[in-house]
């Protein structure tokens, strides 16, 4: 039976390092095909996915594996955006911030400044979040997202409810991250990077412990665990994942508004993890891919798409049992849960 087990495991992770490497050929030759069949908008739509894809997965590591249900997602995301917009305004006025110049389009300066400030944003208001439960942390999270929301709607100095522009995406050494996909490569190379980080944080003790966290956090405090720690830990790296994507986003858009902080922000992010599988690697990926791809595509049919995608969400999420991960497992013929 030993040896048996240590001949399939190989195998079928050979055969997963086989899929992932098709998968990331056909994602890196996209821009090639979608300029091939005559529809280059695919790589702008490629990439607008592969963006939201880091902010679920980001959102899945606290909801899917620590059971953090946050309705403030959409707050670090948009801080981050609101990094690189701020920062791009003064790189071009040359006006101080609190006597400070700060101002930079350098891509290198602005992403690393925008992960680390939506992190110690998440880690305040986590620390404060954290120390309730249940309905009282939703709650507690929606409001202070709801807070930082207005308080971008009332900063004037950074075009309140306008929004600012970013005339030019940030500059990257030797890379033309104006040509569109040139920068869909440099937001699949993040996209990658980021699900590669996922996989080590859950797969290491950390991240088991945030799944029996999720299961009962009274009885691994009942062995020991302090869990307050872990689950600050989880909500501060999910903050910083939410910040990268919004300081790509900001990019890639050329555009960072209030809205980006909305509560329906931090909503659509948990459609798609759910959609895809909470507590699954690639689901908040595939869940991102089908949510947007849906929207796209029924927004060309009619202006009142929405009242067609909520129910074809609603019809998919209960017959999946799982999201698609879920669908993905009945269909090898595994069981359902």
């Amino acid at each position: 039976m030993a040896d048996l087990k240590t001949t399939v495991a190989p195998a079928s992770a050979g055969r997963t390092y086989a899929i992932i490497a098709i998968v990331l050929a056909l994602l890196a030759a996209l821009p090639f095909i979608a300029d091939a069949i005559g529809q280059p908008a695919l790589t702008s739509l490629a990439t607008r996915i592969s963006i939201l894809a880091i902010g679920a997965a980001s959102l899945n590591l606290a909801l899917g594996y620590c059971g953090l249900v946050s309705f403030g997602h959409a707050a670090w995301y948009g801080v981050g955006a609101y990094v690189v917009g701020i920062m791009y305004r003064h790189s071009v006025s040359g006006d101080p911030f609190l006597g400070f110049s700060i101002g930079s389009d350098q891509l290198l300066v602005t992403l690393p400044l925008a992960i680390l400030i939506s992190g110690l944003f998440a880690l305040v208001l986590g620390a404060l979040s954290l120390r309730t439960s249940g309905v009282q942390f939703i709650m507690i999270t929606l409001a202070f997202a709801q807070m930082l929301f207005f308080f971008f709607v009332a900063l004037k100095a950074y075009g309140g409810d306008d929004g600012l522009i970013v005339r030019r995406r940030n500059v990257l050494p030797f890379i033309d991250t104006r040509d569109g996909p040139t920068f869909y490569w440099v937001c699949l190379f993040f996209a990658v990077a980021w699900f590669a980080l996922m996989s080590r944080i859950v797969t290491s003790r950390f991240g088991r412990v945030l799944e029996g966290i999720r299961q009962s956090e009274r009885r691994m405090a009942a062995i020991g665990v302090s869990t307050y720690p872990y689950k600050l830990a989880c909500f501060v790296i999910s903050g910083m994942g939410a910040g990268l994507a919004g300081a790509l986003m900001a990019n890639h858009a050329r555009f960072v508004s209030p809205d980006m902080l909305h509560w329906t922000q931090s909503g659509e992010f948990m459609i798609m993890v759910i959609l895809g599988g909470a507590g699954t690697l690639f689901g908040a990926a595939a869940g991102a891919v089908v949510l947007i791809g849906l929207e796209t595509q029924l927004a060309a049919l009619t202006e009142h798409w929405q009242v067609i995608l909520g129910p074809l969400l609603v019809l998919m999420i209960i017959f999946t049992r799982g999201g698609l991960s879920g669908l993905v497992r009945l269909l090898r013929g595994g069981r359902n849960e």
